[in-house]
């Protein structure tokens, strides 16, 4: 995977097992030397609501920022974004779109690409 190549890449995010840890923003931040209030990707939070049916629902969601540019010095050295690399639930993988796209499975599965 190089971002030389002549293929568009991205982020597949799978956040119905995201726990909210925040590590993918830290790891971003230290990786790019990112000042306070700045973020390459945010982990935000949506709920906590109560469904019709009496039950709970709330989700973090991943989202890169325009500051995102998918790692490329890391990419370049053959290395995974430092996001996908340190996210400690395992949800969020990199890689061509056109074969993100096939992985997309479920509603909770977000593609982002650059």
């Amino acid at each position: 995977m190089s971002a030389n190549d002549n293929k568009k890449y991205g982020l597949l995010i799978d956040y119905e097992f995201c726990t909210g840890c925040h590590t993918c923003e830290i790891a971003c931040k230290k990786e790019h030397n990112l000042d306070h209030g700045y973020f390459g990707i945010s982990c935000l939070s949506d709920g906590p609501r109560q469904n019709p049916d009496g039950s709970w629902e709330w989700n973090y969601v991943p989202v890169p920022s325009s500051l995102c540019d998918l790692c490329a010095d890391r990419v370049n050295m053959g290395k995974l974004p430092t996001c996908v690399h340190h996210c400690q639930a395992g949800i969020i993988s990199y890689g061509p779109v056109e074969e993100l796209v096939k992985e997309i499975k479920k509603s909770t599965m977000v593609l982002f690409s650059r």
